[in-house]
């Protein structure tokens, strides 16, 4: 059996704002109609008629000749686009169609397979979301009654349909009707709801698209880096951690200030963007960083990440010593760290451990730290 999408892709979408038509429009860094066809595509649909209006003459360039794409016309209204596109598959043996709008891109692939699978049984096969809040009517801004909720739904897309059935249903009809599935209930075919998904809107107005790019957030670049540094214990008398001065009976060494807790995440986000590490973009044989404030490189870190695309999410950074003790400086920690790398201090953690006396930190010979940061693109 073949089945088919039918895409709606020639309307105008005057209410969504700007200058183009929104199938045309970014979304998430590709366009709306992107995310439509590779939905379907995923859902492993055999072929696909994508109705397009006469003035989108670079579309027509751009899809012509593509495999598995066919091509129509849009018509005046919807109707008439759908019934171009109809006709534009009938030489395919189609058995199924899904008529889709091109601005629902959030529909998902079991919706899609859930509408096929039905078609097996019945004849037409549409989803809707049951009606859960309560209704109003008004008029000039004003309440004027309520309207009762029961045996609501709001329809959405994909309508699917017995490619011959819905083809004779469309030959039959005035024309102005709201969607196909008016269409099928005008030719007398019982149409079956099937549970449909709230993430599957339809983007009407300019603020749907901001909703539309938070659902499909789900493919959102996520970065994970780990960083791992070790400094050793010199005269002295404190330290720095974590951007904190703590009085003790001996100092870090290192070209810098030795701060071996930045350097541990500052290699982390270094990590994450496959960027490297300190030495990299701050070599030890450039005596200008020679006692240099470790949150210079931190810092740098992190306004490459946002360079980058990236939001920091959040860093983990634990502190192998048996001395100093952490634990009382552990919150004054995280608000320095927090406030050089723009995040709030409850993303970020500091905390320690020992080595139970055993290795160059339990002899109290230095410190290590490990530290972890996660980074994600939008």
């Amino acid at each position: 059996m073949t089945t088919a999408a039918l895409i709606v892709a020639a309307g105008r979408g005057t209410r969504a704002g700007g200058c183009t038509p929104k199938q045309w429009r970014p979304l998430k860094g590709r366009r709306v109609i992107d995310w439509t066809l590779e939905a379907f595509e995923k859902a492993g649909v055999d072929l696909t008629a994508l109705v397009l209006s006469a003035a989108d003459q670079e579309a027509w360039e751009e899809f012509s000749g593509k495999p598995d794409l066919i091509l129509a016309e849009g018509g005046a209204e919807r109707a008439a686009s759908v019934m171009n596109g109809l006709q534009a598959l009938k030489p395919h043996y189609v058995d199924k169609v899904l008529i889709h709008d091109a601005a629902r891109p959030c529909v998902g692939t079991d919706l899609i397979h859930n509408i096929i699978n039905a078609l097996d049984e019945t004849s037409a096969a549409a989803p809707a979301l049951a009606v859960t809040d309560a209704l109003w009517t008004g008029t000039d801004g004003t309440v004027t009654g309520t309207q009762d909720r029961n045996g609501l739904f709001a329809a959405q897309t994909p309508q699917g349909f017995r490619y011959e059935a819905i083809l004779a249903a469309h030959k039959a009809h005035p024309g102005g009707a709201a969607d196909d599935v008016e269409v099928a209930r005008a030719a007398g075919l019982d149409v079956r709801i099937i549970p449909g998904e709230p993430d599957n809107i339809k983007i009407t107005r300019p603020e749907d698209f901001t909703r539309a790019g938070r659902i499909l957030g789900a493919d959102m670049d996520i970065r994970l880096g780990n960083g791992y540094d070790v400094h050793r214990f010199g005269p002295g008398d404190s330290v720095i951690l974590c951007g904190v001065e703590i009085p003790h009976e001996k100092t870090l060494q290192g070209h810098s200030d030795a701060d071996v807790g930045m350097h541990a995440v500052t290699d982390a986000i270094y990590g994450a963007l496959a960027r490297g590490d300190i030495g990299q973009h701050f070599p030890p044989s450039d005596p200008q960083w020679k006692g240099a404030a470790s949150e210079i490189f931190l810092r740098h870190a992190a306004n490459l990440a946002r360079e980058m695309g990236f939001t920091l999410s959040n860093v983990d950074c634990t502190l192998v010593c048996e001395y100093p003790k952490v634990g009382p400086h552990a919150a004054k920690m995280r608000k320095v760290m927090a406030e050089i790398l723009g995040i709030d201090a409850d993303r970020v953690s500091i905390k320690a451990t020992t080595s139970e006396r055993l290795g160059f930190t339990g002899r109290g010979e230095g410190i290590a730290a490990l530290a972890t940061a996660a980074l994600v693109k939008a």
